[in-house]
């Protein structure tokens, strides 16, 4: 079902609702104060068998220190599980009751709570809810449902960056600003990464999840705000670099759920931060290495055969959309890497299937996914403007090239719309939407080409028009000459709900060389400026620079890069 479709159905919900006879016995020019309660019922997302409501209470009458909300259904809806209050069922009728951290409900005061259920045939909206035995009316709470940018609180919109600032983080922006010419860009919004436990409180008296939510509802002030998380912290975390390697071992999948999800779902949940738009992007990297860095393949590892065998990878992915997703103004998208990695047959369709065996682990469901990102933290042109991938030469065609070699995509922008099909396809509400990656993908200075290349073979046509100046499509770390890419927007592209910089410019990817460290991060020879390579870029130089510090630690030089080659330029 798409997210057009899930907004209408909320839009039905409130029409519903309002034919109630509640409403109906409530004359027209009497005030929201004479109504006793109101009550917003949304359901978010619907599929075959299954659907997902968020619900807001609003009690007008006396404080209360406990609570419960009943209605009834006219088919067979069954729920199945829930957050932020008690379930139970009995035929037809739901009970709602409060949980023990929830109970006091004063007057003029509101609750959200939410659920998923199960159903088959129609999914008949309740028209009467009551609080305390008490019939309320059902309140569209100012909301135009006719308008994607105003969903109410707690209510999840098509794209979640229409309308919509974006969050800025402080501490990166403080870093920004701190260097030469930085001011020019400190100003946009970046990727917050939970990329081990102790980032949820803070690290070394850092920022914690708390205080970046609690500054981005400063920012917020009466506007729209996403924010953008990075959940990142996998056991056995990115099989295939060890520079990114993460605190958990690979069989620690119940330290992963009850020591990071279920704190970072339970501060989500808060719904002092219901007004936010809260973006997750989930588990970057770790995925993919299962369809192409495990055996028989020539680029397999011992870590990722490990992974691929125990299935925690896929467990984890899973658990984190159940839960994260079970929290209604959170919007959750799948990392898909980037078309340099899945872009050819054998890996495309494979990662796709994959992605759904994940969202479907664990209690999750392709509803829990409200979208996918690609490039994240990595260096692909957004688009290639000098080729297409049906070019060729002397009638040979560009994938007989060395730098396309065979791949059905050029650049990231063709191939995210390509595989937002794909997933489509085999199971995905049509609504979902594609984020890119652009923080460090522009390709800019001196180097960018103004033309395609001499047509002497399709070497030379390629080479000589790509934005893209890598070494090798396989190379990831700290690229040489690299520069900032197109500045963070909303619906940019067919497919698109946002570029994005998730990857904070001037974070390193890795260190150059061994350092000690108590983050559980390695050394990766892809960091390493004199490494001459492995089967993942061919054997060529990993083009990194040089004196890189641990991988998320700022890298004034790469920053300085970056913005020296930034395009469109500062």
């Amino acid at each position: 079902m798409s997210r057009t479709r899930t907004a209408l159905l909320a839009a039905l919900a409130l029409v519903a609702g309002t034919a109630g006879a509640a409403v109906a016995a409530i004359p027209p020019d009497v005030g929201a104060a004479a109504v006793p309660c109101t009550v917003e019922y949304k359901v978010q997302n619907q599929w075959d068998t299954g659907f997902t409501t968020a619900v807001t209470v609003t009690n007008n009458s006396a404080a209360k220190s406990s609570w419960a909300v009943k209605w009834s259904y006219a088919g067979n809806q069954k729920v199945t599980s829930g957050w932020n209050a008690k379930f139970s069922q009995s035929g037809t009728a739901v009970t709602a009751a409060n949980e023990s951290y929830n109970g006091a409900l004063g007057t003029g005061s509101s609750v959200s709570f939410g659920f998923n259920g199960t159903y088959s045939g129609t999914n008949a909206l309740p028209t009467t809810f009551t609080l305390d035995g008490v019939t309320c009316n059902v309140d569209d709470g100012g909301t135009d449902p006719t308008d994607p940018t105003d969903p109410g609180t707690g209510s999840r919109v098509d794209n979640p960056y229409a309308g919509a600032k974006v969050y800025v983080n402080p501490e990166w922006k403080a870093k920004a600003t701190a260097e030469t010419g930085g001011s020019r860009i400190a100003n946009q919004p970046t990727g917050v990464w939970l990329d081990r436990i102790a980032a949820i409180n803070g690290v070394n008296g850092g920022m914690g999840l708390r205080a970046h939510l609690d500054a981005a509802l400063a920012q917020k002030g009466s506007d729209q705000l996403v924010v953008q998380l990075v959940i990142y912290n996998l056991p056995g975390r990115d099989c295939a670099a060890l520079a990114s390697n993460g605190e958990l071992g690979p069989t620690e999948i119940d330290k992963y759920k009850t020591q990071y999800i279920d704190p970072i779902a339970a501060i989500l949940a808060d719904t002092k931060y219901a007004g936010l738009r809260i973006v997750t992007t989930v588990e970057i990297d770790s995925l993919p290495n299962l369809v192409t860095n495990v055996s028989p393949r020539a680029t397999a590892t011992a870590n990722c055969d490990t992974m691929k065998a125990n299935g925690n990878y896929q467990k984890g992915v899973g658990y984190a959309l159940n839960k994260l997703g079970d929290v209604p103004n959170v919007y959750n998208y799948i990392d898909a890497g980037h078309h340099g990695w899945l872009g050819w047959d054998d890996n495309f369709a494979p990662s796709a299937a994959l992605f759904k065996e994940a969202a479907s682990a664990e209690g999750a469901t392709v509803a829990d996914v409200h979208g996918f990102i690609v490039n994240t933290a990595n260096y692909s042109a957004t688009k290639e403007d000098h080729f297409t991938i049906n070019d060729s030469v002397n009638g040979t065609s560009v994938r007989l090239s060395k730098w396309i070699d065979w791949n059905r995509y050029v650049d990231e922008q063709s191939y995210a719309q390509a595989m937002r099909a794909q997933l489509v396809s085999i199971g995905f509400p049509s609504g979902i939407g594609m984020l890119i990656d652009t923080s460090r993908n522009g390709w800019g200075g001196t180097a960018r080409p103004t033309a395609a290349g001499p047509t002497t073979t399709v070497d030379t046509y390629i080479d000589g028009g790509r934005y893209d100046r890598r070494i090798h499509l396989g190379n990831w770390c700290n690229q040489s000459g690299a520069g900032l890419g197109e500045r963070p927007q909303a619906a940019p592209a067919t497919g698109i709900d946002a570029y994005v910089w998730m990857k904070p410019p001037g974070e390193s990817d890795g260190s150059s060389t061994a350092i000690p460290n108590d983050e559980g991060k390695g050394f990766d020879r892809m960091c390493d400026p004199t490494y001459t390579g492995n089967p993942r870029n061919n054997n060529n130089m990993s083009g990194s620079l040089a004196n890189a510090p641990l991988s998320g630690h700022w890298f004034s030089a790469q920053f300085q890069e970056l913005m020296k080659n930034a395009y469109p330029a500062l």
